[in-house]
This record gives structure tokens, sequence and C-alpha cells, in this order.
């Protein structure tokens, strides 16, 4: 995969298991969005994967993967597949174990469009937070250590604080993003605002708006991309 995703300042994130009225689709797309993110917790296949990016193919925005199961992974007509290992699980499925049984599955896997992540999950009542049972009751310096993890140790190119449907906590991405040094930071939960667009992406490099979509409209999300582009 190119190198331009580091640049990336927004994301617009889509879920598979949602339905997009027809008539919002090109007001979404064309929103000025860096890049969209088919991407969702559940019930995510590879046939509405495959009907979400011929939905959106058409309006030459670049479009990645990021399944919740790498196995269920598409490559035709994308240009990356992000793969989340999420850090603070107890579960080794979610760190490691997905992972290698998608590697057992598929001997064809395109790994110069793989993108690793890694994931900080801090809203505990979150899909990803229960299907991961993800620990989230962290303090900063215990987000900070799985973020220098990732960084310096892991060598992730991404890591991802993910608060998912909830606005987090600005001192802790402020805290991250000095934290980490060659990783691009990622921010998502929450951002449904402009406000609140260019309060995260003064610390994260990359802000992912996800929910509002849905729950706002493509008028909300061109507010939060015209906040940090």
């Amino acid at each position: 995969m190119k190198n331009d995703w580091k640049n990336w300042k927004h994301i617009t994130k889509l879920d598979p298991d949602k339905e997009m009225p027809k008539e919002s689709v090109e007001d979404i797309v064309t929103s000025g969005t860096d890049a969209l993110m088919l991407s969702g917790t559940l019930n995510v296949t590879k046939e509405n994967l495959t009907h979400l990016r011929e939905q959106v193919k058409e309006y030459g925005v670049p479009m990645v993967i990021e399944p919740a199961d790498p196995s269920g992974a598409i490559f035709d007509g994308v240009e990356g597949l992000f793969v989340p290992s999420v850090l603070n699980t107890p579960d080794t499925t979610w760190i490691v174990g997905k992972h290698e049984y998608w590697v057992k599955k598929d001997k064809a896997i395109k790994w110069d469009m793989v993108v690793p992540e890694a994931y900080i999950v801090l809203n505990p009542d979150s899909s990803v937070g229960r299907v991961t049972k993800a620990l989230c009751d962290l303090s900063v310096e215990d987000v900070c250590a799985f973020a220098k993890v990732a960084d310096k140790y892991f060598r992730f190119p991404v890591v991802y604080l993910e608060y998912s449907g909830t606005y987090g906590k600005p001192e802790i991405v402020k805290a991250v993003s000095e934290t980490v040094e060659d990783s691009v930071l990622y921010y998502g939960g929450g951002i449904d605002s402009k406000e609140k667009a260019s309060e995260m992406a003064k610390y994260a490099d990359t802000i992912v708006v996800g929910n509002a979509v849905y729950d706002k409209g493509a008028k909300t999300l061109k507010e939060t991309v015209d906040a940090v582009l």
C-alpha cells in the first residue's frame, strides 16, 4: 500500500452492517474526507463489505477495509487492509489469535496492502469493548504505556485510541500524542461536531468519524471535515 495514508487527517468510517440511504451516499462520500474505512465489529461479511464497496467506489475516494476478523477481508477494489490488534484485552484471540487463523486459512494475503493497527479500546460499553473484553479502566499512564509498547516495541504503523460511540478525554489523547514518536496516532469516538473534530485533531494525526454519519447525516460529517482540513 502506498504511504499516502500517513497523511490522511480525516477518515469516514462506514459500517457494512448499517444501511445508508441511497440519496445520502453521494453527500457522504463527497464530503471532502481523505478516505473511507469500511469497518464494523458485528455481522461484517465479505458479502456486505462487497455491497458497501460497490455503493461508494464510483466516487474515487481512497477506500480501505478494517474488518474485526481479518479472515473476512476483501482485497479487490480497495487500497488497503487495516488490521486491528487490541492491546488492552486479556483475550489473546484479539491480539494475535484471529490473525494466526487468518494466515493459516488464506494463502493469498497481499501483504503489501496490510497495515497493522494497535487498538487501545477505552469504552467498555461499546461493541468492540464488549466483544474483546477490553480492560478500559486505565490511567493516563497505562494508556501511554500501551501506546509506547505499540510504537517502540512492536512498531505498529498505527496506534488507534478507540472510544467507539462516546467522546474521549482530550487530556489522554494529548498525552499519547506526546508519547508516540513513529506510529501514526488515530482517534475515533464521539466526534459529531466541528468543535469536537477540531479539539481532537490538535493531538491526533488522524480523526475517524463514524456514528455521526448515521446519527446526524452528511451535513455534520462535512462540518467535521472542514474543521480539520
